[in-house]
């Protein structure tokens, strides 16, 4: 096979992505898709704070406000930290284990295609009527009510974008178990393999309930089903249990790769093998095991009954054992260590308070008679945003200085990186560390206005300009790769100078078919351990160079995923337009004809020749 040259047309381009099935490809449209969303739930999140900056505010109107809100968490969760989450994990897991790439290619796209067209249908509710308004947790009472399509395009959106999910989950996990290099046993994986193995299986059990829930909501909204109203004989309580069944392991979801990620930094940039990682991969393992124990501890208020809330309090309370774990673990690789203060490794630093101050609000939130008091006011809004901007975004920050180079064999600024994170650190402690007291004082949370004489106006004033040093951090970040995409100044392999583990031995730029000749893993941090050998190649490899298969790129994931885009316009106006049936129809069929010629299909593949492999040192497709 000719190896194709770098420089391509627009449109060339525009092809090879819309039809690849190639992880590092993919990874990059994840990471677009989910930073435009991330910049999206941003403004709406600016939006709110403004309307908040001051008492008796008319900058929204009341039913604007509940669309904002509701919005910038659905988009945050669902939208933007998810699909940044998968951006990494496929640029970097493959990589770590010593595998061409993802057990199921096509799989890999599709669920790509299925969140851009499931996140691109939610946001368009703003223009077709109204986005759902019944809070990002869309309780049943609420969105029953609710007289527009918003909660429709809620339901359908996240029933789209959650399927592909879902296959991504899956897909990680078989490639987890089945595609390491030899002698890459479970007890000599990565951290941040680890996390996003134990993500994947939480992926697994956790999204079928939201799936179920969203089902079942849509034949209440669109049928008449009345699986939640009360009033026919309904529960509306049961849509809270399927939604935090799904809803607290997502939190896990979210952070655990995270997790794995601060492993990969600390150890990195403290020039140590990280502390105790057996203990690291048992409290990782832990953490997703207890993460189904507790999602309760968010009903403490729905009557459940002092024995449920009692089992419930103290599974929350155990869940922050396996997390002070690592919180040790971490300090203890930097003690004694060589630290190097990057840029990634001072999100990673900073990190640790953030989330230890989320994490102390958590538990005490697991005491079910103060829950009484806080539940549902600004404590409860502190509280999950220290958790999931101080573990999560910083997670996502750290995650995009760190694995740049690797993606894009170019350097963010460091300079630039360290202006962005100052101001964000300083931002995210003014908007929300007030959030605390405002809660103690009585603020409920979704209250789109306030009075002047109830004592809030300061806390508000100094949260909503906190926001503004937020937003200056992202527009510097986004300058910062503007201006490291036009420089482009190529870096070479293991930029970082000491990498430790595979994805850092492989020469830059990646090949698209990751490694010549499969790696041999001799033990924990392999790469460090050819390093200390003083191999040069950085790499023992476990057989010769030989033929490679490689999966064709493929047009079906797009076009199976446009299908249900397609569709569930049908389903969202059924009963109201003549042409709502006859679109759905259309729509399925796109996707079943789509199913229909992959499966009769035999698409084999193709291979490239060791003589190419030979001649050529490396090169991309």
């Amino acid at each position: 096979m000719s190896l194709i040259a770098q420089k391509k047309g627009f449109g060339a381009t525009l092809w090879d992505y819309l039809t690849t099935v190639d992880h590092k490809k993919i990874a990059i449209l994840y990471l677009i898709t989910g930073g435009f969303f991330f910049i999206v739930g941003g403004i709406e999140a600016m939006l709110i704070r403004i309307q908040l900056a001051k008492p008796d505010n008319d900058f929204v109107s009341a039913g604007l406000y509940n669309e904002i809100i509701t919005m910038h968490g659905t988009t945050m969760i669902f939208l933007a930290a998810m699909p940044l989450i998968f951006a990494f994990m496929n640029a970097v897991v493959p990589l770590q284990i010593g595998a061409r790439d993802v057990a199921f290619p096509f799989l890999n796209s599709l669920g790509f295609w299925m969140f851009f067209f499931g996140g691109i249908f939610l946001n368009l509710s703003w223009f077709m009527g109204g986005a759902p308004d019944a809070g990002w947790t869309s309780y049943a009472s609420l969105a029953l009510a609710s007289p527009s399509h918003g909660i429709d395009f809620y339901a359908l959106g996240l029933q789209i974008s959650g399927g592909g999910t879902l296959i991504a989950g899956i897909n990680f996990l078989v490639t987890i178990i089945n595609m390491r290099a030899p002698g890459m046993t479970y007890m000599r994986m990565p951290l941040f393999t680890w996390s996003t193995f134990v993500a994947s299986a939480l992926i697994l059990f956790a999204f079928p309930p939201l799936t179920v829930g969203l089902f079942l909501m849509i034949f209440d909204r669109m049928f008449g089903g009345n699986f939640f109203d009360h009033t026919m004989g309904g529960n509306t309580v049961i849509w809270e249990h399927l939604f935090w069944i799904f809803g607290h392991p997502e939190v896990y979801i979210l952070i655990l790769p995270m997790f794995g990620v601060f492993s990969e930094i600390f150890a990195t940039f403290s020039r140590k093998r990280l502390f105790g990682y057996s203990a690291m991969v048992f409290a990782t393992v832990l953490i997703g095991f207890l993460g189904f124990m507790v999602w309760a501890h968010h009903m403490f208020t729905t009557g459940l009954g002092a024995t449920a809330n009692a089992i419930f309090a103290v599974a929350t309370m155990a869940i922050a054992v396996p997390t002070g774990v690592k919180i040790f673990n971490w300090l203890l690789t930097m003690w004694g260590g060589s630290i190097k203060f990057t840029v990634a490794m001072l999100y990673a630093v900073a990190f640790i308070p953030m989330f230890v101050a989320g994490g102390v609000t958590g538990v005490m939130q697991a005491s079910a008679p103060l829950d009484y008091q806080l539940h549902d006011s600004y404590f409860i809004v502190a509280h999950f945003h220290y958790v999931i901007v101080g573990g999560t975004v910083l997670g996502l920050l750290a995650s995009l200085h760190f694995y740049w180079p690797l993606m894009f064999n170019t350097m963010l600024s460091e300079k630039l990186g360290k202006i962005t994170f100052w101001l964000f650190l300083l931002g995210f402690n003014l908007t929300f560390f007030v959030q605390h007291f405002l809660g103690l004082l009585g603020m409920p949370r979704r209250v789109f206005t306030y009075g002047k004489d109830q004592g809030w106006d300061l806390f508000n004033a100094i949260s909503s300009s906190g926001a503004v040093f937020m937003a200056v951090a992202v527009i510097i970040l986004l300058v910062n790769i503007v201006m490291t995409i036009a420089q482009n100044k190529t870096v070479g392999r293991d930029p970082w100078g000491d990498g430790r583990t595979l994805e850092w031995a492989i020469p830059q730029p990646i090949p698209f078919y990751n490694f010549k000749q499969t790696p041999l893993v001799r033990g924990l941090d392999a790469f460090w351990i050819e390093k200390q050998e003083g191999n040069k190649e950085g790499m023992t490899y476990a057989e010769p160079i030989g033929d490679i298969h490689m999966p064709n790129n493929s047009i079906i994931p797009f076009v199976m995923s446009f299908g249900l885009f397609v569709g569930a316009f049908g389903a969202l106006y059924n009963g109201e337009q003549a042409w709502a049936v006859p679109v759905l129809i259309l729509g399925l069929l796109i996707t079943f004809i789509s199913m229909g010629t992959r499966s009769l299909k035999d698409d084999l593949g193709y291979h490239i020749h060791k003589e190419d492999l030979m001649d050529n040192k490396g090169g991309k497709q």
